[in-house]
């Protein structure tokens, strides 16, 4: 089994709470009855609407909603039925093959199928800086990052997703993609984005957190997008 992350845009001039409603009730069955092992929508709608401001872009636009599909291959003949169900509901779609690790699993707030997930889940996309050697990168990333991602960011899930390549054409570069769920107060006040038992405490967290980030990318070159995840379907089951 293989897992495609998929970044999706708008149809022009949809409107965007009608796109996300229809990614979720008509284009979800879809991909399930085309046989997709595992599926979750992530899409930037209303109810995160007031975190905003902690998104960043790097490629123009932003994409509207991502999609994560577990298929048995990525081979192109068989990832294409999930590639032309995303093209038709979509003006553009960018596929990544990815490698999934999951150092923090939501065990505190179980998904129900098809419904939001708790809190806000903040998608990443990352290069990887020409200063580093990949295996430097993955060194700084998979070492202290990952650490200080669990122990200071105030979140109940983190995943990490490597790329290994991209599937579609014209899929801007990217070298990972991470996932994490923070707790519903990070929506409107950026201070509980990480742990601390005051707001001196966390914003000293805050400033390790991000100054070891500062090492691994750079910050003008990653997108960041403040979601509502829905789960739809757990791998493997």
């Amino acid at each position: 089994m293989e897992k495609v992350i998929y970044a999706l845009w708008t149809p022009t001039g949809e409107d965007l709470e009608k796109f996300y409603a229809r990614l979720r009730e008509e284009v979800a069955p879809q991909l399930l009855k085309a046989g997709a092992r595992g599926l979750q929508l992530n899409v930037r709608d209303k109810v995160i609407a007031a975190a905003r401001d902690n998104d960043r872009e790097a490629n123009r636009p932003l994409m509207d909603a991502v999609a994560h599909v577990w298929m048995d291959s990525a081979v192109n003949e068989y990832r294409k039925p999930f590639d032309d169900i995303l093209n038709a509901a979509t003006s553009r779609i960018a596929g990544y093959l990815v490698s999934e690790s999951l150092p923090m699993p939501n065990t505190e707030f179980p998904s129900v199928m098809g419904q939001r997930t708790k809190g806000i889940a903040q998608v990443v996309f990352m290069k990887r800086p020409p200063r580093l050697t990949p295996e430097a990168w993955m060194d700084l990333w998979h070492g202290d990052q990952t650490r200080l991602a669990v122990e200071l960011q105030n979140n109940f899930y983190y995943c990490q997703n490597v790329v290994v390549r991209p599937v579609t054409h014209g899929a801007p570069p990217c070298d990972a993609i991470v996932e994490e769920c923070l707790y519903e107060e990070a929506i409107t006040d950026g201070r509980y984005r990480f742990r601390g038992k005051d707001f001196d405490d966390r914003q000293k967290n805050a400033w390790v957190f991000l100054e070891n980030t500062a090492k691994m990318v750079d910050f003008d070159k990653i997108d960041v997008i403040g979601t509502s995840q829905y789960v739809f379907k757990n791998p493997g089951v």
